[in-house]
């Protein structure tokens, strides 16, 4: 499409060009956008540090719980950092994962089937009922089978090749989070994992949200999963010196926004949640917890690891979602951090944040669910989008904990970070932000339902 003075050109189906008026070309776009259809959430399902489901994970980061912990999963006695949120008590057994089936997965497609079975079981779909070919299953990644590439390498050193389970490569690879999910449960709609470090959950749901939105499925699961708390990732993110080394005083490691904090502190776990067009929602009669009203998403194009300077692209990508959502900055009432606890990235989110909110940003409420769960790499934003979900859902905004003092130069920006202690707000609209290295930007907004 070009424009000239009154008259717009737009490429025909033959591939040639035609004149239109502008107000013919106004009405045309109004009517595409009338005929995109609304997408609710209607099932969430959780694997965290701080608790298994919805309602367990959502009491705790009320409470202000930190699931931040000692590393058991290996001896980190040698390592600077000691310290990780790893998922507490969790048997593949309780999600119907046999033993067999188990053994052919790694910790990370555990997870991700187990979020997705509790997503199902919350949204109370009945599948034998529903078009599995219209149903998608859309669940990313960061790392993958970090685990199993490990063992995968400590077999074959010490015993050589002929020895390596020949499973090794389906479970490493990064798109069983997805397929493992389609076999289980039988949905035979689009398939894939997207791959974008931190911002994964998050690009998950709003590729999902856009397949539905543009009537190429009726539903879909939708998220993130990591299971990265492993020998490797922990050498590798402690030799970037970009994790917490407050070993001895573990559940204040995670304080994003403070002058104290020295870090981020890795998790793990998935969050899955069921996307569904409005009126496929409400014809089986679905509980609601809210929709998605828009998403963006943008590069830095900038560095591997660090966020461009002041914000600038994770500030667009932000206003790209409410621009997508129809609505103004200052109808959101809630951020959801991406809130890592590293210097560079609340520095850089708060700012971007107070360019795209000015004067409102002091109305604001925005909180990190990292400080209490720690970083879930790709499963951050999709754990993320639930607490989004509840915090509408209830009434309700989770602390950012461990928030003693924040740095002189966040003070200034006026950003109200809900330190230690939940509040009740009435949040009828909520952004989400996810950044990943690679330069990886990614906003969610989340709004109240209504007819």
């Amino acid at each position: 499409m070009t424009s000239c003075r009154s008259r717009i050109y737009l490429q025909i189906s033959n591939g040639k060009w035609k004149r239109f008026p502008i107000d013919t070309c106004v009405t045309f776009y109004n009517e595409v956008k009338t005929l995109e259809k609304r997408v609710v959430i209607t099932g969430l399902g959780v694997i965290s540090p701080v608790g298994i489901g919805k309602d367990a994970f959502w009491k705790a980061l009320l409470n202000g719980e930190s699931g931040i912990g000692p590393i058991t999963h290996f001896d980190a006695a040698e390592y600077t950092t000691r310290i990780a949120g790893e998922v507490k008590d969790f048997d593949p057994a309780d999600f119907g994962i046999d033993r067999k089936e188990a053994r052919h997965m790694d910790p990370s497609t555990q997870y991700s089937v187990a979020a997705a079975k509790l997503a199902l079981d919350d949204s109370k779909i009945n599948l034998d009922e529903e078009d599995r070919d219209r149903i998608g299953t859309i669940i990313g990644t960061g790392i993958g089978g970090m685990e199993t590439l490990h063992n995968l390498y400590k077999g074959l050193f010490s015993k050589g090749p002929s020895r390596v389970n020949p499973f090794v490569v389906p479970k490493m690879i990064v798109n069983m989070a997805s397929g493992q999910v389609s076999i289980f449960f039988g949905l035979q709609g689009h398939c894939a994992s997207v791959v974008t470090a931190c911002a994964t959950g998050t690009n998950s749901i709003g590729d999902a949200y856009r397949m539905i939105q543009r009537g190429e499925l009726d539903a879909a699961l939708a998220g993130g999963t990591e299971a990265a708390v492993s020998p490797g990732a922990v050498a590798g993110f402690a030799a970037m010196k970009a994790l917490s080394t407050r070993n001895d005083d573990p559940t204040h490691a995670s304080r994003p926004f403070d002058k104290d904090r020295d870090g981020f502190v890795m998790g793990e776990g998935a969050g899955i949640v069921v996307l569904e067009e409005l009126e496929h929602a409400k014809k089986r009669g679905a509980h609601i917890y809210c929709e998605i009203g828009g998403y963006g998403s943008n590069a830095d194009a900038y560095h591997i690891t660090a966020p461009a300077p002041e914000g600038l692209q994770q500030s667009k990508c932000m206003a790209l979602a409410v621009k997508d959502a129809g609505l103004k900055p200052e109808d959101v009432d809630y951020v959801n951090a991406h809130g890592t606890s590293t210097h560079l990235n609340d520095f850089n989110e708060s700012v971007a944040v107070a360019r795209v909110f000015g004067d409102h940003t002091k109305d604001m409420l925005m909180s990190s669910t990292k400080s209490m769960t720690g970083h879930l790499l790709g499963a951050a934003g999709a754990v993320e989008a639930i607490a989004c979900a509840m915090t509408i859902e209830t009434g309700k905004v989770h602390p950012t904990i461990n928030l003693v003092e924040p740095e002189e130069e966040l003070k200034a920006l006026g950003i109200n970070y809900v330190p230690n202690k939940a509040v009740d707000a009435n949040v009828k609209v909520a952004i989400s932000n996810s950044f990943g290295f690679g330069g990886h930007n990614a906003t969610l907004l989340f709004k109240k339902y209504a007819e």
